[in-house]
């Protein structure tokens, strides 16, 4: 009984948990601001207390899980309209580097060292900092980066080119099973994709791991595999 009891608690938090989220707006996990994160923190908790002792009521946690997270969207509509107290209990963008040069008194004021920084460029791919025009940290608290003109990339627009639009890639095949929806938004059909796939040796969809069509006009094709092949050591 005490399983079951374990479960209802379980799938009713979760289910009332999703719907909120959904209801509220989506974060990305892993740059959550600094009250979302609070609010992460407090509901879990919450939760692992409801879970973990079945003798608590179900019902008042299902109360402060509901009132955590309309705090939290109270909180976020509040900081989007007012810039003022956003800006007193949020960890806004702050410039670190500028024009080459660190700027100590705000790597102070953030506790951020030297020594996150330099690992933090390091992730980008920086190795000198002589490459670095400015360098900001982020309310998620990750550092973001704008090169020194002389060391950006060279791109089409650099060179005066005109490009043609990429488009997003539309999967049409997934482990052998045919998108008809994404097909007919192509305004494609079977008979077209079956002459597409012949063409490159592939008679039936059950012989496609995956196959997407890029608005360019490429096809990408990936066969199911038929034998083992050994695992390379990365």
């Amino acid at each position: 009984m005490t399983y079951l009891i374990i479960a209802f608690r379980v799938i009713s938090i979760m289910a009332l948990f999703l719907f909120l989220i959904l209801k509220t707006g989506r974060r990305k996990l892993g740059e959550l601001p600094v009250y979302d994160f609070l609010s992460v923190l407090v509901i879990g908790s919450v939760i692992g207390a409801d879970i973990a002792e079945t003798d608590i009521p179900h019902m008042p946690t299902l109360f402060a899980v509901t009132l955590i997270i309309v705090l939290q969207f109270l909180v976020s509509k509040l900081l989007i309209n007012n810039k003022k107290i956003a800006r007193k209990i949020t960890f806004g963008p702050t410039i670190i580097i500028q024009k080459g040069q660190f700027i100590k008194a705000n790597m102070e004021r953030l506790k951020y060292p030297v020594e996150n920084v330099l690992m933090a460029l390091r992730e980008k791919d920086i190795f000198d900092l002589n490459e670095v025009e400015y360098a900001i940290i982020e309310g998620t608290g990750n550092i973001s980066v704008l090169k020194k003109s002389q060391f950006l990339p060279l791109t089409p627009a650099d060179m005066q080119l005109t490009t043609d639009a990429k488009g997003l890639a539309i999967p049409l095949i997934i482990d052998g099973q045919v998108h008809d929806r994404n097909l007919e938004q192509l305004k494609r059909d079977k008979a077209w994709l079956t002459s597409q796939l012949s063409q490159g040796g592939i008679q039936d969809f059950s012989e496609v791991f995956y196959a997407d069509y890029c608005q360019g006009g490429r096809l990408y094709v990936s066969k199911i595999l038929q034998t083992e092949k050994d695992d390379f050591n990365l």
